[in-house]
């Protein structure tokens, strides 16, 4: 499968939600509006599974959500909670197997469970499940953390939670139903986000707070990082199961994963997108006619850009919004093709102009140069790239897909090169503590491992003998 919905961009890995509501009914209807929200989180698979007094059932399916679910599905899904989650695979083969939610029956009874993040010792933990006979039906990590959850039922669920927790390292949001209980977890560096929101009747939890506004529940507040939040009987406790390690939001939320109407622990990402933009004309002036963005991830800031730099802002890309995925085989002839069906140049608005283009950020390089390429055959006199983010230099262990390194452009040319390469007549990056601050005037409490190679962990000095899918 070839996908031309991100082009040449890092993809997240999924968006899960969970919603605990006893007596309120059509939760399965609920969950599914909420996945619609956290699309953009996921795109090659979907699910929703339903707890009725401990019993769960669950469909899961290849696709995006509207495609998954119909009204006939939804409506046999009855439960008072629900766990949902829409993922996208980034290694090895994409299979409805790997789909989630993970539902596991074992003797404490039934779980279901929906992971985002990526575990950096799953390999090492499995190879010990399997030399005491665990068997595997899937090949993502989040399997792992089911079958530990198992192994220590006899100490209740939230304790069996907890030692699985002291086990494993990584990055996760966990959402679980077991019993009566709907569960959120948040790693102990807080990497993935997740939040909490009340709604008639009771509780949801989510990836973004955007799912919140869809639901019409009010947000309350932000799972903070190594605690797990436990719902039942309409009433919320909380175990602090882990702290003292550093705070490091992915900052990769806030530049491209994100909806720009969410709110990640307390930062509004609209305005440090708007923010980068204006610290980015800062860093990075120059004497153009029009600002322009590569639609949509780069629209908020290409404002602030704008705004900053007094330079007008314009449409100059159209976006094709029913580009969907394609079946087609990727030859070179269809990437080149990709570029323009996704992307279409508004030429009364760039003939004769000196052109700033803001784009989010740069991975490969191929697609920037495509687009700079349009611009010009389009009548753009001068195309100055401008990003909004620092050159990706770095892989990510923690659940985005980040190519090996001797992809990413950013590692292997220096800035001058990529700019020949892609054909611009200047090109600017964002620094990387403009893009802290741009999120926290302070800069603190974020990840950007990807950009500096500063991990708030250590990370495998070697790749794992398994190709885990990262959630």
């Amino acid at each position: 499968m070839y996908n031309t919905t991100n082009l040449d961009k890092l993809k997240e890995e999924c968006g899960v939600i969970g919603i605990h509501a006893p007596g309120r009914g059509q939760l399965a209807r609920l969950a599914y509006f909420g996945l619609h929200a956290l699309q953009h989180r996921g795109q090659e698979s979907a699910g929703i599974a339903v707890n009725k007094e401990g019993s769960i059932t669950y469909y899961k399916e290849m696709g995006l959500v509207q495609e998954v679910f119909s009204d006939d599905v939804i409506s046999r899904l009855e439960g008072d909670i629900t766990v949902g989650h829409v993922r996208y695979s980034t290694t090895g083969e994409s299979y409805v197997i790997n789909a989630q939610p993970l539902v596991v029956r074992y003797k404490g009874g039934s779980i279901a469970l929906a992971h985002n993040g990526n575990l950096i010792n799953a390999g090492e933990i499995r190879d010990d499940l399997e030399d005491q006979g665990v068997i595997f039906q899937t090949s993502i990590d989040s399997e792992v953390i089911a079958n530990l959850i198992a192994r220590y039922n006899a100490f209740g669920i939230e304790k069996a939670i907890q030692k699985t927790m002291e086990q494993i390292r990584g990055s996760y949001a966990l959402v679980i139903t077991y019993g009566n209980k709907l569960i959120g977890l948040r790693d102990p560096n807080g990497l993935r986000p997740l939040c909490i929101g009340k709604i008639e009747g009771g509780y949801v939890l989510s990836s973004e707070s955007c799912a919140l506004n869809v639901l019409n529940a009010e947000f309350v507040r932000d799972v903070a990082a190594g605690e797990m939040v436990i719902i039942e009987d309409g009433q919320i406790r909380s175990i602090q199961y882990a702290g003292g390690e550093k705070k490091a939001l992915c900052s990769f939320e806030f530049v491209y994963f994100a909806r720009p109407d969410s709110v990640l622990d307390g930062q509004s990402v609209y305005i440090s997108r708007r923010n980068a933009g204006k610290m980015l004309a800062k860093e990075h002036p120059v004497d153009a006619d029009v600002v322009i963005a590569v639609p949509d991830s780069g629209t908020v800031a290409a404002i602030g850009y704008a705004e900053e730099s007094k330079i007008p802002f314009g449409e100059g890309l159209i976006k094709n919004r029913y580009v969907g995925r394609t079946f087609i085989q990727p030859d070179q002839k269809m990437r080149e093709l990709s570029v323009r069906l996704k992307l279409n140049v508004l030429k009364e608005n760039i003939q004769g102009k000196r052109v700033v283009l803001i784009d989010d950020s740069i991975v490969r390089g191929t697609t920037s140069g495509r687009i700079v390429e349009m611009l010009k055959n389009a009548g753009a006199t001068e195309v100055h790239l401008r990003v909004c983010s620092p050159p990706v230099k770095y892989s990510c262990y923690f659940g985005i897909d980040t190519p090996n390194r001797k992809n990413l452009v950013g590692a292997t040319h220096s800035i001058e090169e990529i700019r020949k390469m892609i054909g611009a007549d200047s090109l600017g990056y964002l620094s990387i503590d403009g893009l802290l601050k741009s999120i926290d005037e302070s800069g603190a409490g974020l990840c950007s491992a990807c950009f500096s190679g500063d991990y708030p962990m250590e990370v495998p000095k070697t790749s794992n003998k398994y190709l885990f899918e990262k959630k």
